[in-house]
């Protein structure tokens, strides 16, 4: 038995009448016939008396009249209630520090002016763990690279910028002064990387950036932009990533932009598909 069910019958009860239910409820006469049937055959009891000229309630369906409308009172006031409290719920935002930190700003003004839901929690997460949180409605947005259209499945990514490709050095690097450095010069280097369980997408745009020179060498993975760091400075290998990455490391490593056509990193929101005020405060 479902609630539409339930609705179908007091439509008709109400009336008396399945012609006038059926308008009342805009949908066609006979699957509305079938539906009261169904219910009666599932609760075992006739509900309606039938005649030619009428249709009237047994005793069996008032009783389940009443209770019926009991049922339905009650499943809008638990949905109002629910409601009410994700009204006073915070918003729930993902991002990765290394790459939307210049954007978390601008939505975090933004939600301001048109929510009422108190403090965002901001959680600092690998894109992978972002996916699956707001599909268990455990995040309510994501600031992501572009994880690619076959990972969204169910969400909405809208691109905010678009951010130059850069590499990070060690400061004695021999291409640590230049103003650009080629991806030919560096492309025998060992790769100092994000984890590729987490950010999947992240070696998906190291691939293109190799596209044409040779594959790169990946030394060591690392789930932070500042074990990345670290690792650089270490002398361990090079690192490739936006040019984010510059405000994030200070003066431990040198970032240097790629010179073109070194691709560029998209970097947007992820939120749930029916998110109309997700798309709100990402698109105003």
């Amino acid at each position: 038995m479902e609630l539409r069910h339930l609705r179908y019958f007091l439509a008709v009860a109400e009336g008396e009448n399945v012609s006038r239910a059926a308008l009342r409820l805009n949908v066609s006469q006979p699957p509305l016939s079938r539906q009261i049937k169904q219910l009666e055959e599932e609760l075992g009891c006739a509900l309606f008396e039938r005649t030619a000229k009428a249709l009237r309630l047994t005793g069996a369906g008032k009783v389940f009249m009443k209770e019926a409308r009991d049922i339905l009172r009650r499943v809008e006031r638990a949905a109002e209630a629910a409601r009410a409290e994700a009204a006073n719920e915070p918003v729930r935002i993902g991002y990765a520090p290394s790459l939307a930190s210049g954007l978390l700003p601008g939505i975090l003004r933004r939600l301001g002016a048109q929510s009422s839901r108190g403090a965002p929690q901001l959680h600092d997460l690998g894109t992978a763990e972002m996916l699956r949180r707001l599909r268990a409605g455990k995040l309510d947005l994501a600031l992501v690279v572009h994880p690619g259209k076959a990972a969204l499945g169910g969400l909405v990514f809208q691109e905010l910028k678009r951010i130059p490709a850069c590499v990070v050095l060690p400061r004695e690097h021999p291409a640590a002064k230049a103003k650009q450095v080629r991806i030919a010069e560096v492309a025998a280097e060992p790769v100092i990387a994000f984890t590729r369980g987490e950010y999947p997408e992240y070696h998906r745009w190291l691939s293109e950036v190799f596209r044409g020179a040779r594959r790169p060498v990946v030394r060591e993975q690392h789930d932070s932009a500042a074990s990345v760091f670290a690792a650089v400075e270490a002398g361990r290998g090079i690192a490739f990533g936006g040019e984010g990455f510059a405000e994030l490391c200070g003066r431990r490593v040198v970032v240097k932009r790629l010179a073109p056509p070194a691709p560029a990193i998209q970097v947007g929101a992820v939120y749930p598909a029916g998110s109309a005020w997700a798309k709100r405060v990402v698109t105003e």
